[in-house]
């Protein structure tokens, strides 16, 4: 295993840490910090297993991002079968022992082991290295990655900004002109303490009658933007104004011209929910919208391009407050 770039110096100290980060946690995030402050090289380690649901790769990514732009950090991946290596974080001598194989074969030139748990004694021991612990007691951390298996809303302060994305429960609210999408999105994030995304497109094009692609191009970026900052803050859900398949659906229907969408972005408007208003509750203008026979028309291309991109949505109708109890129920019903 090779040194990475920028470490020059001869003889450093080589430290790892080794854990499933399922998920990965502040808990987690302050050791490899720590450990960092001992050593000249971290390699960290995951252990993902052919019985888990969280791929590795995935996991790797919480920590490459949170640690983004540091050069002494290298994260690995070690996929093995449980029929092969014990599955069990308990500290035990005959399970550290097998580990402790695999692990001088990964890291020969390592000579310290940082953990957080009692068996990374005996793993550095039948390793012949140096156990640093960091915080046996989780007195600075008290969280754990089965705790937030169970019940990630009560220990989302503990999830960094990087894993939240991954726990959010987000909520689209869709719709032709004058069809209640705003009034029930504010409506619902109040009741829900959700997070709101407001929809970028009122903000960018004030009026509907009178913009352009590059208008279109600009909302979608912004829309996006705004979706990434909601993740990361302090709620799991996310009730969501609009999304990009309605601008797609404007250029398509003003320019009939199709609007790229960069994978980013693409990635930041999937859904786990959503729901789409019928235009049933009255057509009111408000001088920055379009015609009412257009909002119709408008209504069967937001249809024909979400269906069209394979979104599967649930159509709700009825005056704003059944609209609001029907959304409410079917929010509940799939978080749970």
């Amino acid at each position: 295993m090779g040194c990475l770039t920028g470490i020059k110096k001869c003889g450093m100290v080589k430290a790892f840490v080794f854990g499933k980060f399922l998920p990965f946690h502040k808990g987690h995030e302050a050791m490899i910090r720590f450990a960092l402050a001992q050593a000249d090289l971290v390699s960290v380690l995951v252990c993902s297993s052919d019985k888990e649901t969280i791929p590795g790769s995935v996991r790797k990514s919480w920590i490459d991002q949170t640690f983004a732009g540091i050069e002494n950090i290298e994260v690995l991946i070690f996929d093995y079968n449980e029929s092969q290596f014990p599955n069990t974080s308990a500290s035990s001598r005959e399970v550290s022992k097998i580990w402790s194989k695999v692990l001088s074969e990964l890291f020969p030139g390592h000579s310290a082991l940082i953990t957080s748990e009692p068996y990374g004694e005996y793993v550095a021991e039948f390793m012949g290295i140096t156990h640093i612990p960091f915080d046996i007691p989780k007195k600075l951390y008290p969280v754990s990655a089965t705790l937030i298996r169970n019940d990630a809303v009560a220990w989302w302060a503990y999830l960094p900004d990087s894993v939240k994305p991954f726990y959010c429960f987000k909520v689209v609210i869709l719709g032709t002109e004058s069809s209640g999408k705003t009034t029930l999105a504010q409506r619902l994030s109040a009741h829900l303490d959700a997070t709101l995304v407001n929809e970028a497109g009122r903000d960018i094009i004030p009026n509907s009658d009178h913009f352009t692609m590059e208008d279109l191009r600009e909302t979608v970026t912004e829309h996006s933007r705004r979706i990434r900052e909601a993740e990361k803050g302090v709620n799991k859900l996310i009730i969501i104004d609009t999304d990009v398949h309605i601008t797609r659906s404007y250029a398509r229907f003003v320019f009939n011209s199709d609007l790229q969408v960069s994978n980013d972005d693409h990635r930041a408007n999937l859904s786990h929910l959503y729901i789409y208003l019928t235009n049933d509750s009255g057509y009111y203008q408000d001088g920055s919208r379009l015609s009412e026979e257009q909002a119709k028309l408008l209504d069967i291309s937001h249809r024909e391009i979400l269906l069209g991109h394979g979104i599967s949505f649930t159509e709700i109708g009825g005056g704003f407050d059944e609209k609001f109890e029907k959304a409410l129920l079917l929010i509940k019903k799939l978080q749970h």
